[in-house]
Parts: structure tokens; sequence; C-alpha cells
């Protein structure tokens, strides 16, 4: 596919050949130095758990299960992670640009579409480290985010600008519904 979108000059998605070929050199590039059978198994664990965001979603709700005094901002935090999901697979239509197809990068796990931008894992995940940060009290996001982006990097299904993108739209949704609970929470 990139030999012949370099022919034409240009490759779904709206990117130059140039831009697609330096993203997947330094796709390519991240994954001989982080693919190592353990790094695989985990970023395959990441994947399965970040799934159309159940496993963040599930989190939110073991949080409204825990902790009573603030299980609505638990839910409502659980349905925003759902929500960030939901706005990323709908730009992935408008998009439509198609996930790596190279022969130097190997996809080492299924996905449930052939579309790449933006990441949805990094979506989700950003607005669960966003959202789950406030409820918490503690700064997840460094914790939670650059693992799900290396690992989409690693299983080779994502370029660096869909996880970069990913981010930025969950950290988006995130922010504006913690902003909102926060205004919500002094209101009452």
């Amino acid at each position: 596919m990139l030999e012949s979108a370099e022919n034409a000059g240009e490759v779904p998605g709206d990117i130059t050949a140039a831009e697609a070929a330096a993203e997947v050199k330094v796709l390519s590039r991240v994954q001989g130095v982080l693919k190592r059978p353990g790094t695989v198994k985990a970023a395959r664990g990441m994947s399965h758990f970040g799934e159309h965001s159940i496993g963040w979603f599930a989190a939110g709700l073991v949080g409204a299960a825990l902790d009573k005094p603030r299980r609505k901002e638990w839910l409502t935090a659980s349905f925003g992670v759902v929500g960030a999901h939901a706005a990323s697979i709908a730009v992935k239509r408008v998009v439509r640009r198609p996930r790596p197809d190279d022969p130097s990068v190997e996809v080492l796990v299924g996905t449930p579409s052939k579309l790449s931008f933006p990441s949805s894992h990094a979506t989700s995940t950003t607005a669960a480290a966003v959202l789950y940060s406030g409820l918490t009290g503690r700064n997840l996001v460094p914790v939670l985010v650059p693992p799900m982006l290396a690992s989409r990097l690693v299983l080779g299904v994502h370029y660096p600008t869909d996880v970069l993108a990913g981010a930025a739209l969950g950290g988006a949704v995130g922010g504006v519904l913690r902003r909102f609970m926060s205004r919500n929470k002094r209101s009452r």
C-alpha cells in the first residue's frame, strides 16, 4: 500500500507519502527497540483491557461501588470514558486512515476495524486517567497514558500520530467533563 501511495504522492488520511514513510520509520524503530516477549505480552494484555474502553469503564464501576459518597461522579466519569471512545470512533469514520501496512512493521494483535486515526485505546485511556485522577486525588496520567500509547506502537496497529491524537482527544474530553463535574459539585 505504501509503495503505490508514494507513487501517487499521497496516502489515505490526508497525509503525504513522505509523512507516512516517516511515521512507518518511527514505528519500525519503536518495534525494534521495545518488541520483546514480555513487552508484547503486556501490550496485548493492555490491548484487551482497553478494547472498546471496557476495562476503563469497569474500573469506573468498581470506583462507584466502593466510593458510595461519590457514586454519581464515578458513574459520570465512567460514561465519559465511553463517550470519549465513541468520539474517537466518529473521528475514525471521518478520517478513514488505514492501519499501518508495511513490511517493516509487524502487526502483533487483531483489531476490530481497519481504521487507525485516532487511537481509540489512547483516547479512552487518557480520558480515564484525567477523569479518575480527579476522583482518586492522584495524577494517573503519567502512569497510565504512556504505557498504553507505547503498547499500540509495539503491537504495530497505530502510527505515532494516531496515539498522540487519541491522547489529545481523550485529554480534551476528560478535561471538559472533569471541569463540568467540579462545577456541578461546587454548585450543590
